[in-house]
C-alpha cells in the first residue's frame, strides 16, 4: 500500500511539523544519533526514520485517528500506533538544567482536554483535562521546562511544585500571574479591599502583564497542534505529546 505523505517530498514537512526541511533534517539526524533508528529484534520498520518522525508530527498536528492517519503513510493502523509509541518519547524536549544569572523565566499552567480519566479531572473548562506547567525563557520565548501532567482541577500554586517545574527552575527569577500565592514567584501587586494601588504598583503591574503575555503567545502557538485540544492518548502519551510539541515549537522559533 503506497502512502500519500512522505518526507522525501519537502512540501509535506512544513505543514505537519512547522519546521523548514533543513531544521527537520537536523532533527532527524539528532534522533538517529540518539538511537531512534537502531536495529532491533523482530520485523524492521516499514518506514524510514524521516517518514516515522513525520507520521508522529502529523498525528500531533492533526489529531486524526489511526484508521485515518495510517493510509496516508501507507502502513497499517497498528503499525502507526507502534511508531507513535516508540518515537513519541524520543522527540521529547529535554529540560534545561542550567540558567544564566540574568535569566528571567515565566511560568503558567495550561489545560489539555484528556480522555484518559485516570490522569485527568473535571476542571474550570468543564471537561476532563490535565494541568501542564510550562516554563519559558522571557527573553527568547523558548520553552525550557514542561512539568509532569496533573489532574486539571489542581491549583497552579500546587501544580508548580508537584509537577517538578519548581525543582527544574531552581532559584532562577520566575514571574507568574496571580494564581501562584505563597510560592515566592514574582506576581502582580494585589489591591486590598477599600484601597487603591499606588501609581508605581500600577506601572509595575502593567509591565508585568506585558512580559507575562509572552507565555500566552507560546500556548497559542503550541495549541495549533490539535492533539492539545482533545488528547485521546493514554498514560504518559499526553506528556510525551506536550514535550514533543514544545521541542518542535523551539526548533521552529530558533530557526
Amino acid at each position: 500500500m503506497a502512502g500519500v505523505i512522505t518526507a522525501s517530498e519537502p512540501s509535506w514537512i512544513a505543514p505537519f511539523t512547522g519546521l523548514s526541511p533543513r531544521c527537520f533534517g537536523k532533527l532527524v539526524t539528532v534522533l538517529r544519533r540518539e538511537g531512534a533508528d537502531a536495529v532491533r529484534e523482530g520485523r524492521p520498520w516499514s518506514l524510514p526514520l524521516e517518514d516515522r518522525a513525520l507520521l508522529v508530527a502529523a498525528y500531533w498536528r492533526t489529531n486524526l485517528t489511526m484508521r485515518q492517519l495510517a493510509p496516508l503513510f501507507g502502513v497499517s493502523k497498528s503499525a502507526a500506533d507502534r511508531i507513535i509509541a516508540h518515537l513519541g518519547p524520543m522527540l521529547a524536549l529535554q529540560p534545561r538544567k542550567r540558567f544564566a544569572k540574568d535569566t528571567v523565566l515565566i511560568v503558567d499552567g495550561t489545560l489539555v482536554p484528556t480522555r484518559d480519566h485516570t490522569i485527568a479531572a473535571q476542571s474550570k473548562n468543564y471537561r476532563y483535562s490535565t494541568n501542564h506547567q510550562v516554563v519559558i525563557d522571557a527573553d527568547t520565548c523558548l520553552v525550557v521546562v514542561v512539568g509532569r501532567p496533573l489532574a486539571g482541577n489542581r491549583n497552579d500554586c500546587k501544580a508548580w511544585e508537584e509537577s517538578g517545574a519548581k525543582a527544574a527552575a531552581g532559584k532562577t527569577l520566575t514571574i507568574a500571574d496571580g494564581g501562584y500565592p505563597g510560592t515566592g514567584l514574582v506576581m502582580p501587586h494585589r489591591r486590598r479591599k477599600g484601597e487603591e494601588l499606588a501609581d508605581w504598583k500600577r506601572d509595575h503591574n502593567k509591565s508585568h502583564k506585558q512580559v507575562r503575555a509572552r507565555v500566552e503567545h507560546v500556548f497559542a502557538r503550541m495549541k495549533t497542534w490539535k492533539i492539545l485540544r482533545d488528547c485521546r492518548l493514554k498514560g504518559d502519551g499526553v506528556h510525551h505529546a506536550m514535550l514533543g510539541i514544545a521541542r518542535m515549537h523551539n526548533l521552529a522559533l530558533a530557526g
